[in-house]
């Protein structure tokens, strides 16, 4: 396979992209699209044969040019993936990040997987997602881990989630009854807006222009966010049920949070230091359900994408993933499994 038509991509100098077709959206939206972007700044080091490859979370596209500079200062060729109605991938007609079975990512998950290999070569990729993109890939590897040869076959190393999505926020009951209205909702009406959204807390927090400091393309990534709807949110709690019942994702992983949760109806000063979009506490609570081993680090101060946090903390993130490659890239677990352990980190 030859991949020949990347071409530059709004980020600049050192990015390009390649579109990716689907053919028909299985939820009746024309033809899906992704997006694969990636960065070779004139600089970069000797291939190595390590590769990252990065997913966003809902309502975000991949914008985070310091992260994917991070990476190659490592050493790693750096490769990011706009799914299927988001951001660059978004298309006249469609509903932003809408999605029926986050199953149906798996066909661009593994199409950017093959382009990716065929376009370095390397057999050693590792996986890092945010949010809602820090559930889709569990399962997809999940799934992946139980076909002939599993996550090993595929060239896939390792994982990284910031800030994963692994249950529902708010009141216990929003997780039992709330989910059967979901679920019956969800299937009947699946492009009903879920009611109570629109909050602009986190957009104000790290947007450039508002109180924070990070540029990005607004009508890819709204303040308030896109409009929830209930068919997404019934995959999202499919999602979070086949999570919770245990996963097998073949690759060892590391986990960061922030080490607190505040949610507020409007900005204030305090929020910049904490995730106001997850629990953390149920990310504690279910990240054991990977399999493999896993690495749970909390970021004092971070925000709910870590390394969009300010300064201080940012950089306390980067000093968390530089020492997890540090020991994946020494340790035997990094070709091969090596077994099921939990390290959970309390300090930061």
């Amino acid at each position: 396979m030859s991949v020949t038509t990347w071409t530059p991509d709004v980020l600049g100098d050192g990015y390009e992209q390649l579109t990716i077709p689907l053919g028909p959206d299985p939820d009746g939206e024309g033809n899906a699209e992704a997006t694969l972007v990636r960065f070779r700044p004139d600089r970069t080091p000797a291939p190595s044969g390590k590769v990252v490859l990065y997913v966003h979370g809902f309502t975000d596209y991949f914008f985070q040019a310091h992260l994917a500079e991070h990476w190659a200062a490592r050493g790693y060729r750096f490769y990011a993936l706009d799914l299927r109605k988001c951001g660059r991938s978004l298309r006249a007609g469609q509903t932003p990040h809408f999605t029926t079975d986050l199953a149906f990512y798996d066909q661009e998950l593994g199409r950017a997987l093959e382009i990716v290999r065929d376009d370095t070569g390397s057999a050693e990729i590792v996986f890092m997602a945010h949010s809602t993109g820090g559930l889709i890939v569990p399962l997809w590897l999940d799934r992946l881990n139980a076909a002939p040869g599993g996550t090993a076959a595929a060239g896939i190393r390792g994982l990284v989630l910031n800030s994963p999505w692994f249950d529902l926020q708010g009141p216990p009951a929003i997780r039992s009854v709330g989910t059967s209205f979901i679920d019956v909702i969800g299937k009947a009406r699946p492009t009903a807006t879920v009611p109570g959204g629109g909050l602009d807390t986190y957009g104000v927090s790290i947007a450039a222009g508002s109180k924070g400091e990070w540029n990005y393309d607004m009508d890819w990534k709204p303040l308030a966010g896109f409009p929830i709807k209930f068919g997404w949110i019934r995959a999202v709690r499919r999602g979070h049920a086949a999570l919770h019942r245990g996963l097998d994702i073949g690759v060892p992983s590391l986990i960061l949070r922030s080490k607190v949760t505040r949610f507020s109806k409007k900005y204030v000063p305090e929020v910049d230091a904490a995730d106001t979009v997850l629990d953390v506490r149920q990310i504690a609570r279910w990240a054991g359900c990977l399999g493999d081993r896993s690495t749970i680090v909390p970021v004092e101060g971070a925000r709910h994408d870590v390394f969009l946090s300010t300064k201080e903390p940012l950089a306390r993130a980067f000093a968390e993933l530089d020492s997890w490659l540090d020991w994946f890239e020494s340790s035997s677990t990094a070709t091969h499994s090596g077994g099921e352990h939990a390290e959970i980190r309390a300090d930061a």
